[in-house]
C-alpha cells in the first residue's frame, strides 16, 4: 500500500503543523491581553495631552508653534508602523496598501515622499518599492519603548521644522476589537486647529501660568504631543498584531483539522479498496481451484 503509506505521511505532517499553529494561537492570546492592557493604559495620556494642547492653542494665540504652520515644500513624510514578524493575516498588507495609495495620490500632485519605517515588514516593503527611507527602527519586541522611537521620528519632525516637508502622515493599524483592526493614515503635522481643539471642545478656554515662558512650554509640549501620538500608534499596532495573529492561527488550526479529516477519509477509502481487492482475488482463486 504505497498510496496508503504516502497518505499517512501527509496526515502526520499536517498534524505536526496543527500543533505548531495551536501553540502560536495560545501564545498570541496571552500576549494579546498584555498588549491590549498596555494600549488602554496609554490612551488617557494621549487624550490628556491632546486636551492640554488644545487649551494652549486657545490660551496663547499670539505664539504659533512651527508644527501648526504650513510650508510650501514639495515633499511629504510618512511614519509607517508595521510588525516585525508575519503570520498575522492581512494586517500589514492592508496598511501598506493604504500607504501606497496615499503616496500615489501625492506623487500625482508632484509631491515627493520620504518615510520612517517602524517595524521590519514596513522597512522591507519600502525598500522594495524604492521609497526614500530616512530612518528606521526594528525589533521592538513585545513592549514599545519611547526612547527607541524618539530618534527615528525626530528626523521627520526636524525636517518639518526646517521646511523640508510640508506634511507628516502617521500610518498604523488601529485596534477596534479582537476581530477587527482598521488601517489608518492620518495627518500628524501640521497640527490643525481642529484636531487640537477636539480635546478642548468643552466650550470654555483654560488659561495657564507659563514658567519660564509660553514659547518654551508650548515648544516642549507639542513635541511631546507628536511623540505621544506615535507611541500610541505603536501600542495600537502591537495590540492589533497579537489579535490578528491569534485569529489567523486559529483559522490555520481549524483548516488543518479539516485537511486531516479529508486525508483520513481518503486513506480509509484506499485501505478499504485494497482489502476488497484482496478478498476478490482470494475468492476468485478458490473458485478456480
Amino acid at each position: 500500500m504505497a498510496a496508503g503509506k504516502e497518505i499517512r505521511g501527509k496526515i502526520k505532517s499536517v498534524e505536526n503543523t496543527k500543533k505548531i499553529t495551536k501553540a502560536m494561537e495560545m501564545v498570541a492570546a496571552s500576549k494579546m491581553r498584555k498588549a491590549q492592557d498596555r494600549m488602554r493604559a496609554a490612551r488617557p495620556y494621549s487624550e490628556k495631552i491632546r486636551t492640554v494642547a488644545g487649551h494652549l492653542s486657545k490660551a496663547n494665540p499670539e505664539y504659533v508653534h512651527p508644527f501648526m504652520q504650513t510650508n510650501d515644500a514639495k515633499s511629504a513624510g510618512f511614519i509607517v508602523v508595521t510588525t516585525d514578524k508575519g503570520l498575522c493575516g492581512g494586517m500589514n498588507t492592508n496598511v501598506l496598501r493604504a500607504v501606497t495609495n496615499k503616496i500615489r495620490d501625492l506623487q500625482a500632485q508632484g509631491v515627493g515622499t520620504q518615510a520612517v519605517a517602524i517595524g521590519n515588514k514596513g522597512f522591507g516593503f519600502l525598500g522594495r518599492v524604492g521609497a526614500k527611507v530616512v530612518s528606521h527602527v526594528t525589533q521592538l519586541g513585545d513592549t514599545p519603548h519611547l526612547e527607541r522611537l524618539i530618534g527615528p521620528v525626530k528626523v521627520l519632525l526636524d525636517a518639518y521644522v526646517k521646511g523640508e516637508v510640508n506634511a507628516v502622515y502617521l500610518c498604523y493599524t488601529k485596534f477596534i476589537n479582537t476581530m477587527k483592526q482598521e488601517s489608518v493614515v492620518e495627518q500628524l503635522l501640521p497640527l490643525s486647529a481642529e484636531s487640537l481643539q477636539e480635546g478642548a471642545a468643552s466650550g470654555h478656554a483654560w488659561d495657564y501660568i507659563y514658567e519660564p515662558d509660553a514659547q518654551a512650554v508650548i515648544d516642549d509640549l507639542l513635541v511631546r504631543y507628536a511623540e505621544a501620538q506615535v507611541y500610541q500608534a505603536v501600542a495600537e499596532n502591537m495590540a492589533s498584531e497579537q489579535s490578528a495573529r491569534m485569529v489567523a492561527m486559529k483559522a490555520a488550526t481549524d483548516n488543518a483539522g479539516n485537511v486531516i479529516a479529508e486525508l483520513k477519509l481518503v486513506y480509509n477509502k484506499t485501505r478499504q479498496a485494497a482489502i476488497t481487492k484482496e478478498l476478490s482475488e482470494i475468492v476468485a482463486g478458490a473458485a478456480a481451484v
